[in-house]
C-alpha cells in the first residue's frame, strides 16, 4: 500500500501540467515492468520454510473435486466473459450519457470507471466470500497500480495529449485521499489486527457515492 501511495503521488506529478507526454509514458511503463520484476524478486527470495508454508496453505484451499482441465477452462472463460460483458456495458452507458450531454471526463470518472472495474469488483467479492482476503486486497492494489503505470503509460506512448484541467486540480486529489484512507484503515494503527471493518467499508462506499454526486452536481 505505501508503494501504491507513492505511485498515486507520481500520477499527481505527471498530470500537474495538464499534459501527458511520451517521455512520461515511457517512464511509467518502465516503472511498471520494474515493479513486476520487484515482485518476482521478492517471491524468489523467500526462504524455503516460508515457501513451504505458503504452498501448504495454498494446497489446503484447493478443492479436491475440481479437475485441473476444468479449472483452466473456467479461468479462460472468466477472463473472456468479464471484459466482454464490461465492454458492452461501457459502450451502452457511454451512448446514453452522451445523449444527455454529459462531459467525457465525467463519463470516464463514472460510467467507464465503474464498468471497467466490474471485473475487479466481481473478483474481490468472490475472494472475500471464499475467505481469500489477501487475494481481494491484492486485486485492488494491483489494479490501481496497473491503471496508474500501465494504462496511463500505454495511453501516453500511443497518443501524448492534453489532460482536462479538472483531472489534475480536483479528481487526482480525491484519488490521493482515497488511497490514504485505504492505507490508514488497513494498517489499523489503533488495533493489533490489521483489517478493514464494516464501518470503514461503509465510509469508503459512502465517500464514493458522495463523489458521484459532486461530479453530477
Amino acid at each position: 500500500m505505501p508503494i501504491l501511495l507513492g505511485f498515486t503521488l507520481l500520477a499527481w506529478w505527471v498530470l500537474a501540467d495538464n499534459y501527458l507526454s511520451l517521455v512520461e509514458g515511457v517512464v511509467l511503463l518502465a516503472l511498471f515492468f520494474g515493479f513486476i520484476g520487484y515482485l518476482i524478486f521478492l517471491s524468489k527470495s523467500k526462504k524455503d520454510g516460508e515457501t513451504d508454508l505458503l504452498l501448504a496453505e495454498t494446497e489446503s484451499e484447493i478443492p479436491d473435486n475440481l479437475p485441473t482441465k476444468n479449472a483452466i477452462f473456467w479461468v479462460v472463460a472468466g477472463l473472456i466473459m468479464l471484459p466482454l460483458s464490461s465492454h458492452f456495458l461501457v459502450d451502452s452507458a457511454v451512448i446514453i450519457a452522451q445523449h444527455f450531454g454529459i462531459s467525457e471526463l465525467v463519463i470516464g470518472l463514472t460510467i467507464i470507471a465503474i464498468g471497467t472495474s466490474l471485473p475487479e469488483l466481481a473478483a474481490s467479492v468472490a475472494s472475500v466470500l471464499k475467505g481469500e482476503d489477501d487475494m481481494a486486497i491484492g486485486n485492488i492494489i494491483g489494479s490501481n497500480i496497473f491503471n496508474i503505470l500501465a494504462v496511463l503509460g500505454i495511453g501516453a506512448v500511443i497518443n501524448p495529449s492534453v489532460i482536462d484541467p479538472s483531472a489534475a486540480s480536483r479528481d487526482i486529489f480525491v484519488m490521493i485521499a482515497a488511497t490514504i484512507m485505504l492505507l490508514v484503515m488497513a494498517m489499523s494503527f489503533a488495533q493489533r489486527k490489521r483489517q478493514i471493518n464494516r464501518i470503514e467499508g461503509a465510509i469508503l462506499l459512502s465517500a464514493f457515492i458522495g463523489y458521484q454526486f459532486v461530479l453530477f452536481a
